[in-house]
């Protein structure tokens, strides 16, 4: 919802992490004919079910895909041009759960991100601290994005309490 608001016909948005599409999608519905959307993920599985998913939907025309590292954002997006960036962390779903995404990688994806945001524009961040890997890496994002606080984001955690084993959560923020 609070994405869906923040995008408008003819933005540029990015899916730091394609998996299935879903995401890349739902990106590509909010910029519009006139917008675009660029997709990473380093596993061709997700890349395959990302485009079958985004054509499904319609939307291939404004979705670019690349099998590569969410740290590769500065290769194909400008400084301040971005109105989206979301991620969506962990493991490919119904793929192979030891390849993940992993806190030094994601971290510097992030610092991308804030740099390639425009003024305004909204970074959103599923982390899942429910597996080994990802307990690391939600920490590490969390702090990361909380320190964004320092420099005029406002930033926000949606998190649920008093689970027996720790909930994936939604970190945002915007970019003043």
């Amino acid at each position: 919802m609070l994405v869906k608001e923040v995008l408008r016909e003819g933005d540029l948005a990015i899916d730091a992490t394609a998996g299935n599409g879903h995401d890349s999608a739902f990106l590509a519905e909010c910029v519009g004919a006139s917008g675009r959307v660029i997709a990473f993920d380093i596993q061709p599985d997700a890349i395959d079910q990302a485009r079958r998913h985004v054509s499904a939907c319609g939307f291939a025309e404004r979705v670019e895909f690349h099998q590569e590292s969410h740290t590769n954002i500065p290769a194909h997006a400008s400084p301040g041009t971005v109105a989206a960036v979301m991620f969506n962390l962990g493991y490919l779903p119904g793929g192979d759960h030891a390849i993940a995404t992993e806190s030094p990688q994601t971290l510097i994806a992030i610092e991308e991100a804030v740099e390639v945001l425009k003024p305004g524009g909204l970074l959103s961040i599923v982390c899942y601290p429910g597996h080994a890997a990802g307990a690391g890496e939600a920490e590490a994002v969390e702090d990361k994005v909380t320190s964004l606080t320092e420099v005029g984001w406002r930033v926000a955690a949606y998190k649920m309490c008093g689970t027996h084993k720790p909930s994936p959560f939604l970190m945002l923020a915007c970019k003043p």
